[in-house]
């Protein structure tokens, strides 16, 4: 059985332009995984890739 490996990243989002953020990890074969409220109120993604 084959099971793939990832890596993961958390980045914190702007409120004035989360999807440019969100895009350019995209680019870099980021997919979004979640977003939530961080501990000081602030968004914070979620991303994985598979390694390699």
């Amino acid at each position: 059985m084959n099971t793939l490996k990832w890596e993961y990243a958390t980045v914190a989002l702007t409120i004035h332009n989360p999807q440019a953020v969100l895009n350019a990890w995209g680019d870099e074969g980021w997919e979004l995984v979640q977003i939530v409220v961080g501990p000081e109120g602030g968004l914070v993604s979620y991303l994985k890739r598979p390694l390699g």
